[in-house]
């Protein structure tokens, strides 16, 4: 299965154009955005890891006068950002090899760390550490408990997998997050699993 965890990258390049006119604009997601957002300075700077095409997720927070910075394995998600956000930084990128050189007021990884395998996503945090600014808050979807679940899109395999939630806790801990929410099978967001954290100043 780690094998089609590997075959991510790939399955969204080839099939980028379907997945962008699938993807729900409706902004389901909102209540956990203005929460994540409700935590960032006015106009600060938020880091969207696994972007996709900036649509819906990306474009809330461009047009809410944030300044985004998007990476996506992707180049063909990453011109569909640049073609609807020229004003916004976007950059075809590995979140697993993501070095940056700045921070962030705002780390998001919506739907998308989760298609790492989980040895990858312990590897993560250390990455989200590097790139959080004092007092940043960080958002990410996982699953309910730990495991891998294989989905479809495509025709093609669609792999997930997740930690156990305390493996999550105690690796946010380590990195100098606070859990500031989470909640698992949420019904508001279609099933989602969420993480709200925050980066301690000290």
């Amino acid at each position: 299965m780690a094998s089609d965890a590997e075959h991510i990258a790939g399955l969204y390049e080839r099939h980028a154009r379907t997945w962008d006119e699938e993807r729900s604009r409706s902004l389901f997601e909102r209540p956990w955005l203005q929460r994540f957002a409700d935590l960032i300075p006015s106009a600060g700077s938020v880091l969207d890891i696994g972007c996709g095409a900036g649509e819906p997720i990306a474009g809330f927070f461009v047009r809410a006068g944030y300044q985004v910075h998007g990476v996506d394995t992707s180049p063909a998600m990453i011109a569909f950002c640049k073609e609807r956000f020229a004003d916004s930084a976007w950059d075809v990128a590995d979140m697993r090899m993501l070095s940056l050189g700045r921070t962030f007021d705002g780390i998001l990884a919506w739907d998308s760390f989760f298609h790492l395998t989980q040895d990858d996503q312990r590897r993560m945090f250390p990455i989200f550490r590097a790139h959080a600014a004092p007092n940043a808050a960080l958002m990410f979807t996982s699953g309910p408990r730990d495991g891998v679940a294989m989905g479809t899109f495509g025709g093609e395999p669609l792999y997930h997998a997740s930690l156990a939630p305390d493996a999550y806790r105690a690796l946010l801990a380590e990195n100098g997050f606070e859990v500031m929410a989470n909640v698992f099978d949420d019904p508001q967001t279609g099933g989602h699993s969420i993480w709200l954290a925050r980066r301690r100043s000290f």
